[in-house]
């Protein structure tokens, strides 16, 4: 009897009009656009300017433009996870707004927070959904509105991050398709060099919170990029081995766009020739989950029935994993 296996059989991206550049951050900050693209690939990135939006509203238009593109209507959907690190509220989740704004009413949705881990967490939990034989259709959402918790002053972070989202279908696939494999870590320590400090139940918000401006984003950078490159490059590496593959078997690498150096050390890890990395950090800077969706959705006309894909990613926390998929389907 052939394995029931979760396969992608749609992808679908959104990201905002508004771009803000290199040459716009030389007018906030102390950089450059060479400083910039030097340290980490990224020449603009988009940002969601309007207030009244969040990260809901940019996973409602993927999930609306995947539905679309895969022929079907909200109600043939069993189940929406969604992984943000930027959610409208701390309740309800953003994956029952996203629900909402989609008319998709018999299913059952939630977020994920595994930082710029979590669309291979999400991923992965769905895909054991579908392998059970329990749902038939679940929408995974990767969105983050990040320019909410960056600070403009702060050039070391403000660089890096944009805003974006991205949405795969997974159904049944019993051709050998699909989510083949999955390698997830987590290690709490990391905490200290790459979080957000207030806004939970350990620091509500206060006004010397927002005076001392502990909503932002705070990341002590090269102990970040330490652990970031040596753990999505041994993942990667690591799930290759566990299932005989090497660079060469590899179709192609989807890695979370966090840094080019961080992407070229994976790539190089698995032994992997550069013109099978998926890379648009340059144009959509860090989009937190929003990277590796919006990465299949760009690159969708390139794939082919049967390719093996390494999904890889580093987040904050620390959270760091990697996944073997086979893609399932041809586009037309």
């Amino acid at each position: 009897m052939t394995k029931l296996r979760a396969a992608i059989t749609a992808v679908n991206g959104y990201v905002p009009d508004d771009k803000l550049t290199n040459a716009d951050l030389e007018k906030i900050v102390d950089t450059n656009d060479e400083w910039i693209r030097a340290r980490t690939g990224i020449q603009e990135r988009r940002i969601l300017k309007d207030p009244t939006k969040a990260s809901s509203d940019m996973g409602a238009e993927a999930v609306k433009g995947l539905l679309k593109k895969r022929g079907i209507g909200p109600e043939e959907i069993d189940m929406v996870i969604c992984a943000t690190a930027t959610p409208d509220h701390l309740f309800p989740s953003t994956a029952n707004l996203i629900s909402h704004k989609c008319g998709i009413k018999d299913a059952w949705s939630y977020d994920i927070m595994a930082a710029c881990s979590g669309f291979l967490y999400a991923l992965t939990t769905a895909s054991q959904f579908i392998e059970t034989g329990k749902y038939k259709k679940i929408i995974v959402v990767g969105a983050d509105k990040m320019s909410s918790i960056v600070d403009y002053t702060d050039r070391s972070t403000c660089i890096i991050f944009g805003d974006g989202a991205g949405a795969v279908l997974l159904e049944p696939n019993e051709e050998g398709m699909g989510i083949q494999d999955s390698i997830l870590h987590t290690d709490g320590s990391g905490r200290d060099y790459l979080h957000q400090k207030a806004g939970g139940s350990l620091n509500p918000a206060t006004v010397k919170t927002v005076e001392n401006k502990d909503h932002y984003i705070f990341q002590e950078g090269r102990t970040v990029f330490k652990f970031a490159v040596s753990k999505m490059a041994d993942v990667s590496a690591e799930i290759l081995e566990k299932n005989n593959l090497t660079g060469e078997d590899v179709a192609w690498l989807v890695p979370h766009q966090a840094n080019l150096r961080i992407i070229d050390a994976t790539a190089n890890r698995m032994g992997l020739d550069p013109s099978k990395v998926m890379i648009n950090i340059h144009k959509f800077g860090n989009t937190t989950n929003g990277t590796i969706p919006l990465c299949l959705w760009e690159w969708e006309n390139k794939l082919k029935k049967g390719d093996n894909i390494i999904l890889a990613a580093f987040g904050g926390g620390f959270t760091w994993g990697s996944i073997y998929l086979k893609w399932a389907y041809d586009t037309k």
